[in-house]
């Protein structure tokens, strides 16, 4: 091997990340059960398609995630190509939020996916 190193290599589970050392990849840490619950239901073609209702919990937080969420779904209705994105987007939001989501589109489960 080149510099007279020897050819042999230590591997750890140390990685250097722009000079810090990284030895924790992934932390799991277990969330408390969620405070606050939301629904997102589907009304319908016609416009507003949607309504978020809380479940339980703050209001304040529920009006808060409403608001946000229908921004991401004002216009779209779940036929939409964009909905499957922005649905995503909406329950990464809700897991970052520690809430309870549930989604009601009106038709079974399985029938989402087509």
């Amino acid at each position: 091997m080149p510099n007279g190193s020897s050819g042999s290599h230590r591997y750890s589970d140390e990685v250097a990340v722009e000079g810090a050392l990284v030895t924790d990849f992934e932390i799991e840490e277990e969330l408390p059960p969620p405070e606050t619950g939301v629904r997102v239901v589907y009304l319908g073609p016609v416009s507003p398609h949607w309504d978020i209702q809380g479940l339980f919990g703050e209001q304040a937080v529920v009006d808060e995630f409403r608001r946000r969420t229908m921004a991401r779904l004002q216009l779209l209705p779940p036929h939409d190509p964009q909905f499957r994105r922005n649905r995503e987007r909406v329950n990464r939001d809700a897991e970052r939020e520690n809430l309870h989501l549930e989604w009601d589109l009106g038709v079974p489960e399985e029938d989402e996916e087509e």
